[in-house]
């Protein structure tokens, strides 16, 4: 699967794959009711576009290509000398289960060496098992989780 930096002008397909691949799921937002279901899609969506576009996000997108359509990409970021971290990792829902997000993971840990990083982080939520098994088939291992939990002050 051919994997290569995000060119400009190609945000637009990252977009896309952001679109699909986020519809519904089940992430740190839309774990709260009261927050709308197509705002909380929206969100991952604008992170992957700003990725693309602003450094203070990313360092570089990484993205998988079938032909002239991006299907899948990853966002990297380099917290400093020793530590790269993938921020936003998503594979169409149509070719998942195709090696994709395997390929992905294998080019940003080299992007991350090729750059001094010796350690590299990601996260995902706890539920998302199969992506979890990808990474640790690739000998990346689970550390730590969190539990977030929201107050809403206007309840009683």
């Amino acid at each position: 699967m051919p994997v290569q930096i995000v060119q400009p002008g190609e945000e637009e397909g990252v977009r896309q794959v952001a679109v699909k691949a986020f519809l519904g799921y089940f992430g740190h937002y839309h774990a709260y009711s009261r927050l709308d279901r197509a705002a909380c899609d929206k969100i991952y969506t604008s992170w992957a576009v700003r990725s693309c576009l602003s450094r203070e996000v990313a360092d570089d997108v990484l993205v998988a290509n079938r032909g002239d359509n991006i299907v899948g990409f990853i966002s990297l970021k380099l917290n400093n000398n020793e530590e790269g971290e993938g921020r936003l990792f998503a594979v169409s829902p149509e070719v998942q289960g195709q090696g994709i997000s395997r390929s992905l993971m294998v080019q940003a840990m080299e992007w991350f060496l090729s750059r001094g990083a010796r350690r590299m982080i990601i996260s995902t939520q706890i539920t998302n098992i199969g992506v979890q098994k990808v990474w640790v088939r690739l000998g990346l291992e689970p550390a730590y989780a969190y539990h977030t939990f929201h107050k809403w002050f206007d309840q009683s």
